[in-house]
């Protein structure tokens, strides 16, 4: 069970991560912080591939990254394509909504992930593992009135369907990643992963800054790198734990989500956000939920 252990810790950088996220983009330009703090990320794996390929790593070693075919590129860049299409609506939502509502939408994913997955995969659940789908279901629909308090329409609101969307898709990813981690080496799919981010995303926030009329400026803040920096180790911990054999995408997906409890303190102890135990309470059934999963 290593790669469970890999898992939580895992989730304990990307809880992290979903931190500095929200400090970066506080009255920010989010296209330039998304491209800032993903260029961050291809700096570390840029110096990797070159040792790999001139023998200063050696292969066998946990950073060694192999060449690989056009075949396996192509299998990233589609990756890199789904990832980036939740990073969008993802940061759109998380500068917009509060992070103790943006951060429990995104713990559901888990929920997506494990549909799909019984559907892909054709990975069974027992009897246990549907009262926890169930569970989770129902602690999110009542996590959707507490929204209503400060304003926010779970309906017609659009940030949260950013929010939505934005999980959506990352669910989409993590279904491809058990495909993928197992087709191609792991290292080499997180390296050209963190390159190709910036390959895609720097035309398309050239074109978008020059069609707005008044783009906001980037205010340059540490936590923009950090951001790249502390999902490369999250990443890199998660795609350890897929290449186990015996790992299960929808346990591994459940656990990973529990970032959540990170990103939803930091919500509420720093940022003094609103309806506090109100959402602490329903946030717990959505855990409980995800918990009795894993359990079962």
């Amino acid at each position: 069970m290593i790669w469970l252990f890999l898992t939580i810790f895992s989730a304990f950088f990307l809880g992290i991560y979903e931190v500095f996220k929200k400090h970066a983009l506080r009255d920010n330009a989010v296209w330039l912080v998304l491209l800032y703090s993903t260029f961050s990320s291809a700096l570390v794996f840029l110096p990797l591939i070159g040792f790999s390929k001139s023998g200063l790593i050696e292969a066998g070693s946990l950073v060694y990254i192999p060449e690989i075919t056009v075949k396996e590129h192509l299998l990233i860049l589609l990756k890199t394509s789904i990832v980036l299409t939740s990073w969008i609506f993802s940061y759109f939502s998380l500068k917009y909504l509060p992070l103790t509502i943006a951060a429990p939408i995104r713990a559901t994913a888990p929920v997506w992930t494990l549909l799909g997955a019984i559907i892909i995969y054709q990975e069974t659940l027992s009897l246990l593992q549907w009262v926890g789908l169930l569970t989770t279901f129902a602690f999110f629909y009542l996590f959707s009135t507490t929204g209503r308090r400060e304003g926010i329409s779970f309906k017609n609101n659009k940030w949260i369907w950013f929010a939505v969307l934005g999980t959506l898709f990352a669910s989409t990813s993590a279904l491809f990643d058990k495909f993928l981690i197992r087709s191609v080496d792991r290292m080499a799919v997180q390296a050209w992963f963190s390159i190709y981010q910036v390959v895609l995303l720097a035309p398309v926030v050239v074109v978008i800054r020059r069609t707005m009329v008044h783009p906001l400026p980037l205010i340059w803040r540490w936590s923009i790198p950090l951001i790249g920096l502390f999902l490369v180790m999250a990443d890199f911990l998660y795609f350890y734990a897929l290449d186990f054999e015996d790992s299960l995408i929808s346990v591994v997906s459940i656990v990973r989500r529990s970032s959540v409890i990170i990103s939803f303190l930091f919500g509420a102890l720093f940022l003094k956000e609103l309806n506090i135990s109100r959402k602490a309470y329903f946030l717990g059934g959505i855990l409980i939920g995800i918990i009795i999963l894993m359990l079962g």
